[in-house]
């Protein structure tokens, strides 16, 4: 759907609508996903009055709901047809102030697309790359019951 919708204009920019609908809390950020392939996910979303802390950073919560968007991707674009998953933890470190717009990243590793858990390693980056929070999101992968 991805790469249909990227052939549109604005067609990033209304998947990245239709996907945040998914789970409706991702709209918060107002992310735009910028690319997606099987086991990398890139979205960004500006830095605006709606996801500021009491510094005028941006809130650490709204980077981690970007992670948790650019991993559900991943996760849906990379996930074999005859498994399911779904996030176990995150584990996240707050490495710098984010202080402009920001820029994540989740990959995961192709040959861990198996039953158990699976970590996908997510990034937040500022707009001079300096990465602002890291981490990895937990899944639990397992397979589909028969029907």
């Amino acid at each position: 759907m991805y790469a249909k919708a990227g052939k549109l204009p604005l067609g990033k920019k209304i998947f990245s609508a239709v996907f945040s609908r998914k789970a409706p809390y991702f709209g918060t950020i107002n992310p735009l996903i910028t690319e997606l392939r099987p086991n990398f996910c890139e979205l960004r979303f500006a830095k605006r009055r709606a996801v500021e802390n009491h510094i005028g950073t941006v809130h650490v919560i709204a980077i981690c709901n970007g992670l948790e968007m650019a991993m559900g991707a991943v996760a849906e674009a990379s996930i074999p047809k005859h498994l399911r998953w779904i996030p176990k933890g995150m584990d996240v470190r707050y490495t710098a102030k984010a202080t402009t717009d920001i820029r994540i990243t989740a990959e995961a590793n192709p040959e861990d697309w198996k039953p158990g858990d699976l970590p996908v390693t997510v990034k937040a980056f500022r707009d001079d790359g300096t990465v602002v929070v890291e981490g990895t999101i937990m899944l639990y992968v397992s397979e589909k019951p028969t029907k």
